[in-house]
């Protein structure tokens, strides 16, 4: 709401920067389990109870996957550090052919034009940078043409990394 003094400078409300902060859950960066009873899990107990394979996560809820959606686990540097087992199945790729290797040989963005934040590469800069926004974009199979698929990209860790959740 403006306010107009006749020719001075109008004055603003402005947001209150105090919003309440999204809850975060932890997951499994395996499978996708949340810990038991979804409490925060003590620093050497990081590794999944439920399949002993992955490493526990921390994400915003809003983000954070089920434990049957597909996702993906993204560096910094843009390679996939982990993969759930539904994105094996979707993408028809082994996670131990893709760990290490850049996000876009399994992922490359359904708009080849898009730069800037909207981007895939965008997008997963800023979350592994520690950005707290949800970003939601469109791909597809790096394989497959005519084939798109809605995701959501947003923070996940420690370490930091950004969180792809592959959406129906």
């Amino acid at each position: 709401m403006a306010i107009d003094f006749g020719g001075r400078a109008a004055l603003r409300l402005v947001p209150s920067t105090a919003e309440e902060a999204c809850p975060s859950q932890w997951f499994c960066g395996h499978c996708g389990a949340p810990p038991p009873n979804n409490e925060t899990p003590a620093p050497p107990a990081r590794v999944c109870g439920e399949c002993g394979l992955g490493l526990l996560l921390e994400a915003r809820a809003d983000v954070a996957p089920k434990p049957e959606d597909p996702f993906v686990i993204v560096d910094g540097s843009l390679h996939v550090c982990a993969m759930s087992a539904s994105s094996e199945s979707l993408l028809a790729v082994a996670e131990t052919d893709v760990i290490n290797r850049p996000i876009t040989e399994i992922l490359t963005p359904a708009d080849a034009e898009a730069n800037g934040p909207e981007s895939l590469a965008g997008a997963i800069m800023h979350a592994a940078g520690g950005e707290d926004e949800v970003r939601r974009l469109m791909v597809r199979p790096a394989n497959v043409f005519g084939v798109r698929m809605p995701l959501r990209v947003g923070a996940c860790g420690p370490p930091r990394a950004a969180l792809i959740v592959l959406e129906d």
